[in-house]
């Protein structure tokens, strides 16, 4: 198969949709690799380094979308990127459809086949192709909201881990995944007051017994969000429900209850954000004030430790990439429910319940089953 990895053009997005040793394993497995000149400078990978794994350069984009038969990004594709996709061609990348009509249309109307990271699943129900952005994502949010506390940021002035005779900063934790769980960790570690907002049981007893009395649990009602937040330092918004519009837990009522110069990071703004009042800003420019509180809605927020980021991606998404390239599409998902859940967009159809109500398009809606059939 001719496999394609364009550059990606999403503001201050450095990661690559392949590192040079994901290119070498596919190429040791019959594939042809199409790399754009310049797609791996972001994470310290030249062209040099991608030829020597067995790629072919490729000067631009456009090349890349028109020769290959399945394009491996790390970001929805941009409009531009959208037009050149084509029938009969599978896109392999995040996606997060639900809040944004306009890329669903154009990737619709290109009549290409779309499988989205956010949707693949594991034996499980895990979501194996989220959970390494959701790790770094959860990290990077305690560390962005410190800074953002500072006074010169606008913040509080708010130390999180305070020091002796201060008390430290009170940290909340909206949703206890792996994003919730891996902010709880470094804000633990920061000496923070630390507060994990869930509704799963199950999961509430996991993360007791795994931060053992250093971070408390709440169960999560509107009452307790209401409350909790109305005296957090940082807030950090982290619900998610697989391919939806994330539900929107924090209401204007609320932010109107804080304190002014606190922060919430809502790293759930890929799939719509959890707040009433977020919307997608860039590392340009990552935050906004409404009521007083500081919004930092990044939608790319791994982006900005690329490096990191791209490994951690390569390392969950090559199984895939390789099922994909050696079966064929339509054979890998036959072969792995998992895999299917990843398909959201063929032949101009949404495949995805979630996505399909998220748009109002129950209409357009066609099962994995049927569109790989």
């Amino acid at each position: 198969m001719r496999i394609g990895v364009p550059t990606e053009i999403k503001n201050h997005e450095y990661r690559v949709g392949l590192a040079p040793a994901g290119v070498r394993e596919l190429v040791h497995h019959g594939h042809t690799l199409l790399v754009q000149a310049g797609a791996g400078l972001g994470i310290g990978a030249s062209d040099a380094d991608y030829a020597a794994a067995g790629a072919t350069i490729v000067p631009e984009a456009a090349e890349v979308f028109a020769k290959a038969e399945m394009i491996v990004k790390v970001k929805e594709p941009q409009l531009a990127e959208c037009k050149m996709l084509r029938p009969g061609q599978l896109l392999f990348t995040y996606l997060h459809l639900a809040p944004d009509p306009e890329q669903a249309e154009a990737l619709m109307a290109s009549g290409c086949t779309a499988i989205a990271y956010e949707t693949v699943t594991a034996a499980d129900g895990s979501l194996p192709l989220l959970a390494p952005m959701s790790e770094v994502a959860g990290r990077m949010s305690i560390q962005a909201g410190a800074h953002h506390l500072e006074k010169a940021q606008g913040g509080r002035g708010v130390l999180l881990g305070g020091v002796p005779g201060v008390a430290p900063g009170k940290v909340v934790i909206l949703g206890g995944g792996v994003a919730g769980t891996n902010a709880a960790h470094v804000a633990i570690g920061s000496g923070a007051d630390v507060t994990i907002v869930e509704k799963s049981l199950a999961r509430i007893r996991y993360l007791d017994a795994i931060f053992n009395g250093r971070a408390k649990t709440v169960y999560s009602t509107v009452d307790a969000v209401e409350t909790l937040v109305a005296t957090a330092d940082l807030v950090i918004g982290s619900v998610l429900i697989p391919g939806a519009s994330a539900p929107k837990l924090i209401t204007r009522a609320h932010l109107k209850q804080m304190m002014p110069g606190s922060v919430i990071v809502d790293i759930a703004i890929d799939q719509g954000g959890c707040l009433e009042t977020s919307r997608a800003t860039t590392h340009d420019a990552p935050t906004f004030v409404e009521e007083g509180v500081i919004h930092y809605c990044v939608a790319n927020m791994p982006g900005a430790v690329a490096r990191t980021s791209t490994l951690a991606l390569n390392n969950a998404t090559l199984p895939y990439a390789l099922a994909l390239a050696d079966k064929g599409w339509k054979k890998a998902v036959a072969a792995d429910a998992g895999l299917k859940n990843g398909l959201n967009i063929h032949e101009g159809k949404i495949a995805y319940k979630a996505v399909a109500e998220a748009l109002g398009r129950t209409a357009d809606y066609r099962s994995a089953d049927a569109c790989a059939a």
